[in-house]
C-alpha cells in the first residue's frame, strides 16, 4: 500500500509543503488571523510528517507579549503557507501546520473538516 503523500505550493511556486502519511481531519479556525486567511490547517510536529520548502516571511500578532503562532507566508505571492507553534509542548516537540488550501483541491475534498472556535470557546 502506498503511503499518502499530500503537496502544497503557493500561488508563484516558491514556497510550499509536503505531508506525508494520512493528514487526519483538517481544521477550520475562526479566530482573527485563520478567519482572514481562509486556511484550512493539517498538523503535525517539526521534523515530522511535514517538509516546508521555499523561503517564507515569518509574522506574529502585534499586541501580544508572548504571541502563540508565528504564522509564515511567501514573500513573492503573500499566500499563507504554514504556522509554527512558538512554544514546545511537554515532550519538546514543536507543532506545526500546513494550509491545505495550497493543495490541489481534489487531492484534498474528501478530507473531514473540523470547525474549532479559536475566537471564543477555544473549543
Amino acid at each position: 500500500m502506498n503511503e499518502q503523500t499530500l503537496l502544497g505550493t503557493c500561488h508563484c511556486g516558491d514556497a510550499g509543503w509536503t505531508l506525508r502519511g494520512d493528514p487526519g481531519s483538517i481544521t477550520a479556525c475562526n479566530c482573527t488571523l485563520c478567519r482572514r486567511y481562509g486556511a484550512l490547517w493539517a498538523y503535525d510536529y517539526v521534523d515530522g510528517r511535514i517538509e516546508v520548502h521555499g523561503t517564507t516571511q515569518p509574522y506574529t500578532r502585534r499586541g501580544k507579549d508572548r504571541p502563540a503562532l508565528e504564522m509564515h507566508f511567501c514573500p513573492t505571492c503573500a499566500c499563507v503557507t504554514h504556522w509554527l507553534c512558538m512554544r514546545l509542548e511537554e515532550d519538546g516537540r514543536r507543532r506545526i501546520a500546513v494550509n491545505v488550501r495550497l493543495a490541489p483541491p481534489e487531492e484534498v475534498a474528501h478530507l473531514s473538516i473540523d470547525h474549532f472556535d479559536g475566537l471564543d470557546s477555544f473549543e
